[in-house]
């Protein structure tokens, strides 16, 4: 089969171009915006997020960044670069917070560029644990069930994703299913290292894998941790490389959306989100706001039904499993994340840091 295309890095480019248009052209949105900028350590792009409670986040990006904050205001700068000089090259796309001290941070790039790194003393010290072997893989995203079961997503290898796991809290990886045909890819199929949340776990067991760039957008799926593994096929449009589905996330084991469109269509009009509920065997179209491409959506916890979106035209909430939407603001995004219905934060172009700061998003 034909060797898919790393379609990251064609993030990278257009994706920049385009929020730099946006910031430029778009009108004042502050009258309308339910989130409100917090002061950034840094002026690099950010994608990676992750919310451990009301008060403790982590957020990475390029050159090596990573970012945290104890009282959920201030943020510091506890980069990678810091402790591993190194680490200045690599993109942290996805980090993974697992207390307050603990983090698991996922460096996107080809082959070698693709790391994991780990710390246990809040960011001071970090250390190199997991380095992409494979000269033709691309790591797109990491997620965890809980402080030691977590899942590395990578794209094709040999026709087939990549798929590893680990039982320590990160310290070690494996590969995931007996029967690795099972995770065989499309012509031109693969991730889009986006927001870190093109694979979603849920649960003990349940997991989720969204593709882009081929024929079709599909959801791989495993109830047994990534063991054995189903595919659907969605009706959100496909067929090129900037075209698919970019996260997905789930508010119980039946009920999630996967979100997406062209990345290079930032306003596009039609169907950028598919929803399920029946764990992912069957999909339904529909149309979130804000309009157009959407790189990231959220389950916020504690709530059932209650989905957060964003992208470069700003970010929307529905409080009734996707029927309804109302949208919270107009400011590109990258990737959000939620510790609860009144708490969350977002994260973009030029070390963009937003909480939000709306009423408690109850389900309707």
């Amino acid at each position: 089969m034909s060797q898919p295309i790393h379609f990251p890095y064609l993030i990278g480019s257009h994706l920049a171009l385009v929020s730099a248009l946006f910031f430029a052209g778009s009108v004042p949105v502050a009258a309308q915006e339910q989130w409100k900028k917090v002061e950034s350590p840094v002026q690099v792009e950010l994608r990676g997020l992750s919310v451990v409670n009301k008060n403790v986040a982590w957020a990475s990006g390029a050159k090596g960044t990573v970012l945290r904050t104890t009282d959920g205001e201030t943020w510091e700068n506890v980069s990678i670069a810091k402790s591993d000089p190194e680490a200045i090259a690599l993109d942290f796309r996805d980090i993974q917070g697992l207390d307050k001290s603990t983090a698991i941070a996922m460096s996107a790039g080809p082959g070698k560029a693709s790391t994991i790194y780990k710390t246990r003393d809040g960011g001071e010290h970090w250390e190199r644990v997991l380095v992409n072997q494979e000269a033709s893989g691309f790591w797109d995203a990491i997620d965890f069930w809980d402080a030691q079961n977590g899942v590395i997503y990578g794209d094709p290898v040999n026709g087939q994703f990549q798929v590893l796991l680990t039982q320590d809290g990160g310290q070690n990886w494996r590969p995931a299913a007996r029967d690795s045909n099972q995770l065989n890819a499309l012509a031109n199929e693969g991730a889009f290292a986006a927001s870190g949340t093109c694979v979603a776990t849920h649960g003990r067991d349940a997991i989720w894998l969204v593709t882009g760039g081929a024929e079709k957008t599909r959801v791989f799926y495993s109830v047994d941790r990534g063991q054995t593994w189903e595919v659907s096929s969605t009706p959100l449009a496909a067929g090129k490389p900037p075209r698919g589905l970019f996260s997905i996330a789930f508010t119980n084991s039946q009920m999630g959306m996967a979100v997406g469109g062209d990345y290079q269509k930032a306003k596009e009009e039609g169907v950028n989100a598919v929803l399920t509920e029946d764990g992912g065997k069957t999909w339904r179209a529909t149309t979130a706001l804000p309009v157009g491409f959407l790189s990231v959506v959220v389950a916020v916890p504690g709530q059932q039904g209650i989905f957060v979106v964003g992208g470069l035209a700003g970010s929307g909430v529905s409080k009734d499993g996707g029927a309804t939407w109302e949208v919270l603001g107009e400011t590109p995004l990258n990737a959000m994340a939620f510790a609860d219905a009144l708490h969350g934060w977002a994260v973009g172009p030029k070390g963009l840091i937003m909480k939000y700061a709306g009423k408690r998003l109850a389900r309707k």
